[in-house]
């Protein structure tokens, strides 16, 4: 163990201007293998004085990685590598292949080849024609004001929200969206902030860099326990309410409540991540958090699942005070997003073709999703799937002792990727699972994925 520990030392003297670059490299070291799990680290004082660093900087690396399930520390034992750490994004859970994936599960991705492609251009020449000369200048850091007229119509329609033109901001996706809140909080003192547990590894990632600590709050069949966020000293929490991701629960009415009432009593603020709202498939999905307490809840939206990630489009529905010096981070950080990317999306929210393209697309999911389902039932009657019937995904829940890992890692040996629950876990899975993705797979194409996953599994 001081061997390998020994030979990692040398890696960590670049990271010794700060714990943010400490957080790193031992982050990295912990993923790579570098650190295997089990190895005891140095003492905060030990490590502090190799690397010329102040114990205080060693001791707030440690927490965080400690908080965000990388290190474990015992009274006595000191401090180690976990043996269930969390992982970077579901795909390093799994080995990467030097070819091509044979069948390619991976969850949160669209159907490409479902876009609109005829819609889009004839929106973005419409769109283009309306903008005027001044239009083509630098743009407004908030978004142009068509798309935040139509896109605001279009969220108090579809989404029940109250919401204006002037409380929402056009991002670069909705990750641009959540490191604009991120900052703003950290800005105004707060040093840590509540999530889901199990929820999206790359968030995780995306927060700890723009310099929160995550608290994992654990989610149960009714979504977030509000119990357990009472418990943790957070003022801010992320929130899938809709659909949680990865389990694809709903939370319930009364947590919903529950929440505002958390929010209300301290002083918070509830981010709302509405990322795929649109794909309810057994009945309307429903309305927006946002609406209960449009001064506690900031929203998140995005076209990434709707349409494609290409587009970089998202948008953020804040009211309030920090609404100002949002809008300003992100003049200063990028001097506003593509104008004539957002008058196409707005021209095509006008024109009614994102409807249509919704209504089309929800049919083709529900498709994929039941073709998906039907084989892998037939195949597996012991794995269930797990929550509302709705989004891009689906978890499939093992019985209980299997190892989702090893079954992750055994499919793709044979060209499967898909990802074990208990990669999106900061601490614990709830119980052994499979994420897969439908949305950009062919019911054909996810028949034959449920067939090869039966004959790897079932070989001897």
């Amino acid at each position: 163990m001081e061997e390998n520990w020994s030979t990692f030392r040398e890696l960590l003297l670049p990271a010794k201007t700060g714990p943010r670059r400490l957080e790193r490299a031992l982050r990295e070291a912990i993923r790579s293998g570098h650190l295997p799990a089990g190895v005891r680290l140095p003492s905060t004082r030990d490590l502090a004085a190799q690397l010329g660093l102040a114990r205080g900087t060693v001791t707030a690396a440690y927490d965080q990685l400690i908080a965000e399930g990388y290190l474990a520390a015992r009274r006595g034992s000191g401090t180690r590598v976990a043996h269930a750490s969390v992982s970077a994004s579901a795909a390093v859970a799994i080995p990467e292949r030097p070819d091509r994936w044979d069948h390619d599960l991976r969850s949160g991705m669209p159907a490409l080849g479902a876009f609109p492609r005829a819609a889009w251009i004839s929106a973005c020449r419409s769109g283009l024609d309306l903008l005027s000369d001044h239009d083509l200048g630098y743009p407004q850091a908030q978004g142009l004001a068509v798309l935040r007229q139509e896109l605001a119509g279009y969220l108090a329609r579809v989404r029940a929200m109250a919401v204006r033109p002037d409380d929402l901001v056009i991002t670069h996706g909705s990750a641009e969206a959540l490191v604009l809140l991120v900052r703003s909080l950290r800005d105004a003192g707060h040093t840590e902030i509540a999530v889901e547990d199990p929820s999206y590894p790359g968030q995780l990632e995306l927060i700890v860099e723009h310099g929160l600590r995550p608290v994992p709050v654990r989610v149960d069949d009714e979504g977030l326990r509000v119990t357990d966020l009472e418990r943790t000293n957070c003022r801010a929490v992320v929130v899938t309410s809709a659909h949680q991701y990865p389990l694809g629960v709903v939370l319930s009415p009364r947590r919903r409540r529950a929440l505002v009432q958390w929010a209300e009593a301290a002083d918070g603020l509830i981010i709302e991540d509405d990322y795929d709202a649109e794909h309810r498939y057994d009945r309307p999905a429903f309305g927006a958090l946002q609406a209960l307490s449009p001064e506690r809840v900031a929203y998140l939206g995005t076209a990434s699942k709707t349409l494609a990630p290409a587009l970089r489009l998202g948008w953020l529905v804040l009211a309030g005070p920090r609404l100002e010096q949002v809008v300003e981070s992100k003049r200063l950080y990028d001097r506003g997003g593509g104008v004539l990317e957002q008058a196409g999306f707005a021209e095509l929210l006008r024109s009614g073709g994102y409807d249509r393209h919704l209504r089309k697309t929800r049919r083709l999911y529900r498709q994929r999703r039941d073709a998906l389902l039907a084989e892998l039932g037939a195949r597996f009657p012991d794995w269930q799937p797990v929550g509302i019937a709705a989004g891009l995904h689906v978890v499939l829940r093992l019985p209980d002792g299997v190892n989702d890992r090893e079954v992750a890692k055994r499919l793709a040996d044979k060209g499967i990727r898909l990802a074990p629950l208990s990669a999106y876990a900061m601490t614990a899975a709830p119980y052994p699972g499979l994420v897969i993705g439908y949305g950009n797979v062919g019911a054909d194409r996810l028949r034959a994925a449920a067939a090869a996953i039966a004959g790897a599994l079932f070989k001897t």
